[in-house]
């Protein structure tokens, strides 16, 4: 299993020379089996997804953790919705007061988009998801709610040799002070559970993250916390806040190491970065 970094970013892209290292696109992960292959949200980055890739297939799978505008901002833009040849399925979680077909017409209708959902010319399925578990090709794939604003699901993803977790948008611990509770009650804990790697929610610091208590995001420091209970085999830091430049980025990374002695415990963390590839055994 091959999983590429498409989109990093989180809230709104940004296009700065100050932000080129890590990438400004928002959120959209790559996984190939094979030729199986899933699209993990539809932030703008779904549009590096390779010409090569995209001539390929005739079929294609994007599972949509949330539908909060920075994970579906490209989705207009996916140029395999307009050949009419096409299956697109569309994966997303489910809500008790409207339809997925519903709210993505928000979205895929004037005025916030000039084509309207019902005139694109693919075959596109909708599938609702919760606390689900389903097959897609040799990926099997486990889907739960997690801690975030509006239904929100998370990943993981198995082929049978390796797990993969995939958690961009997560506040696992809101109103819990410390660790020291039990596995159950930490939000998507059973999706993570010893992943070979765990992509997360890493978007404040913990000053930041002092007066935005209950957005739906993570800190650095929770994220790695997270990881260790989990017992991920590496992490990867996710959902770069927009005003957090490279420099920045570094800056905090040095100081997470630092702080949780990273080097002295088994579990690999790295900033997540722009087109950066990633094989699972």
């Amino acid at each position: 299993m091959k999983i590429r970094v498409l989109g990093t970013r989180g809230s709104l892209p940004i296009t700065k020379p100050e932000t080129k290292h890590y990438g400004g696109n928002t959120s959209c992960i790559e996984v190939i089996q094979d030729d199986q292959l899933l699209i993990l949200d539809a932030g703008t980055g779904i549009l590096r997804l390779s010409k090569a890739i995209i001539a390929k297939q005739s079929e294609f799978n994007i599972l949509l953790t949330h539908l909060h505008i920075d994970h579906i901002q490209g989705l207009g833009f996916f140029k395999p919705l307009f050949n009419a040849s096409n299956e697109v399925h569309i994966w997303g979680p489910s809500s008790s007061s409207k339809s997925l077909r519903d709210r993505l017409n928000r979205y895929l209708s004037p005025p916030l988009f000039p084509v309207h959902y019902r005139d694109i010319p693919c075959k596109i399925h909708l599938h609702e998801i919760s606390h689900s578990s389903f097959n897609i090709g040799k990926f099997h794939i486990e889907s739960n709610y997690i801690c975030h604003p509006g239904p929100t699901v998370g990943f993981r993803i198995s082929n049978g040799n390796s797990v993969f977790t995939y958690l961009p948008d997560h506040e696992h611990i809101l109103g819990v002070q410390g660790w020291d509770i039990d596995k159950k009650w930490i939000s998507g804990i059973e999706l993570a559970e010893k992943a070979d790697l765990l992509i997360h929610d890493s978007q404040y610091t913990d000053k930041e993250y002092e007066d935005k208590i209950g957005w739906g995001h993570c800190t650095f420091e929770n994220a790695v916390s997270f990881a260790e209970r989990a017992n991920v085999k590496k992490l990867l830091l996710f959902h770069h806040d927009p005003d957090h430049t490279d420099k920045r980025l570094e800056e905090i990374y040095k100081h997470l190491l630092n702080q949780h002695k990273i080097n002295e415990i088994e579990l690999p963390v790295e900033l997540a970065v722009e087109g950066k590839s990633f094989d699972l055994g």
